[in-house]
């Protein structure tokens, strides 16, 4: 566990306010849980890659299956395919999750409906080191979900909006090419691609610093945590 108290205990991010997006350090996840509960549930898997602004570093990326604390249902199988026996000789979420955390160092954390992720994720850092995790974060649905508001108003257009987009929606929006089970390590590459093609719309709307980027992501969070919970079938 090299450097979890370094990077849980009291610390908070030294990432600039003000520095540029296209300059910024990120680093896209995605969870994959035995369901939705964090009272009963627990994860399964985690993928990162990391960006560089704009730039996707490929060859920079993170993925483990974990030994779940709770048993895997016949649901969640369905969903992401991975089984009891693909993950019974796997580590458990501590020494993941110290592995996770120095891969993440102090880069602003991205994800899709990344409440729920960072959820799973604080309560095992609080029950392992009593600390959340202190990295900024910014919510993709939300990016989008302004984005579309921010289209509508310029083009005049229908206000009306669906209660929840899908991350596989968005990625269609985009022309992002979408296939196979649902996968922390793959979507945490499609979440990238979104968040790719995002940024230059940020920057043209005069959102340029990371700063902005964290206070527009918390004023558009798509609903409440059970809104977003209902409206979710990848988990």
């Amino acid at each position: 566990m090299k450097n979890f108290m370094n990077l849980i205990k009291g610390r908070t991010s030294v990432q600039d306010k003000n520095q540029r997006l296209e300059d910024v350090a990120y680093v896209v996840i995605d969870t994959e849980l035995t369901g939705l509960d964090e009272k009963k549930d627990s994860i399964v898997s985690i993928g990162a890659v990391k960006m560089i602004g704009g730039k996707i570093e490929l060859g920079n990326s993170f993925y483990r299956l974990v030994n779940p604390k709770t048993a895997l249902t016949v649901k969640s199988v369905l969903i992401h395919e991975i089984t009891p026996s693909e993950v019974m000789q796997k580590p458990d979420i501590d020494s993941v999750l110290s592995e996770f955390l120095d891969f993440c160092g102090e880069d602003v954390i991205v994800g899709y409906c990344v409440s729920i992720d960072m959820e799973f994720l604080n309560m095992e850092a609080g029950r392992i080191n009593s600390h959340e995790i202190k990295n900024p974060v910014v919510d993709i649905q939300a990016i989008f979900e302004w984005a579309l508001r921010k289209a509508a108003l310029r083009n005049r257009g229908d206000m009306t909006m669906p209660q929840q987009y899908k991350l596989y929606d968005i990625a269609k929006h985009f022309g992002i090419s979408v296939s196979g089970a649902h996968n922390a390590m793959i979507d945490a590459f499609i979440t990238a691609q979104i968040f790719q093609r995002l940024i230059p719309v940020l920057i043209d709307s005069g959102i340029r610093s990371v700063g902005e980027l964290q206070k527009l992501s918390e004023k558009y969070k798509g609903g409440d945590r059970n809104n977003i919970a209902l409206g979710m079938i990848n988990f």
